[in-house]
């Protein structure tokens, strides 16, 4: 709803002031100008980017007007989910989750969590260290440099696509200019006409400068930072488990581990300690 405020906000602002100035909206409806702009840039986009990026684009672009993927109930669940991990490898050892790394889609310890399950990622990424430390790595300094190496990778993967949006809004404001440039092109081809055609052409190749520099920061620019504070927000729920994670194998108990990572979080995510303890306090170990 608020992306939806911001963009009403700048066209309402610049039109606004605009017509206020005794300018005509008539005048800036010059099609073949967006065409020349609008299809240039796609063009690029296509060109620039991998099949994988392109076929993401359009689910990064509804993303923007969602809420976030984890909020402060979803981090509730997974340090609770941890919590219960931690446990059930201090009272019974690591091996008697061997069952539930292998085959966490039917793991009666995992399905208590339904967030954190229908992430295939996240299940995954916990799973597997779940398993190394389980065949005997429970060093948490190269743990760490691990972990850190494939969320870096994940980061990068996911900062593709806001990377390639704001080299469209970088690029945006040059092909105005190409636009604009043709319009003269036709403007002079034409210098035989009266005035008040000239006029026309001018200001509909001018149109071509505008449309561009307000496409590329007033939209497709907030766009590409929208899409990667969304990025950002999700890989902070794969760093919360490495931190937790961390914690316990460097000796601290189950509780204080998921206090770890949950000092890590944001404040608009982050949930208070007594909101962790009460989750915690309820927690179940499968037999």
């Amino acid at each position: 709803m608020m992306k939806i405020i911001g963009f009403l906000t700048v066209i309402c602002c610049v039109m606004g002031g605009y017509t206020a100035h005794g300018g005509h909206l008539g005048v800036l409806w010059q099609p073949l100008e967006f065409v020349i702009i609008g299809g240039a840039a796609v063009g690029a986009y296509i060109i620039g980017n991998s099949s994988h990026v392109l076929k993401v684009t359009g689910k990064a672009l509804g993303g923007i007007f969602k809420k976030d993927k984890y909020g402060k109930e979803e981090y509730v669940e997974v340090l609770t989910m941890l919590f219960t991990v931690f446990k059930m490898a201090r009272t019974k050892g690591w091996l008697s989750l061997e069952s539930h790394v292998e085959n966490p889609d039917d793991s009666e310890l995992f399905k208590q969590f339904p967030v954190f399950t229908s992430d295939h990622g996240t299940v995954t990424f916990l799973c597997d260290y779940l398993r190394i430390i389980s065949l005997g790595s429970e060093n948490p300094y190269e743990l760490d440099a691990l972990m850190d190496q494939e969320i870096e990778t994940k980061t990068v993967e996911k900062s593709h696509v806001s990377h390639a949006v704001q080299g469209m809004a970088d690029a945006l404001p040059a092909l105005g200019i190409v636009a604009a440039v043709l319009g003269v092109i036709h403007t002079m081809g034409s210098i035989t006409e009266p005035p008040e055609v000239l006029g026309g052409l001018i200001g509909a190749a001018l149109v071509g400068t505008f449309a561009g520099v307000f496409a590329a920061y007033g939209f497709v620019g907030p766009v590409a930072t929208a899409i990667a504070a969304k990025d950002d927000a999700e890989m902070l729920y794969y760093k919360c488990i490495k931190t937790s994670l961390l914690a316990f194998l460097q000796g601290a108990a189950p509780q204080v581990a998921v206090e770890f990572g949950r000092k890590i979080l944001s404040h608009d995510v982050q949930p208070t300690f007594l909101e962790v303890e009460e989750a915690t306090g309820n927690a179940t170990i499968p037999g």
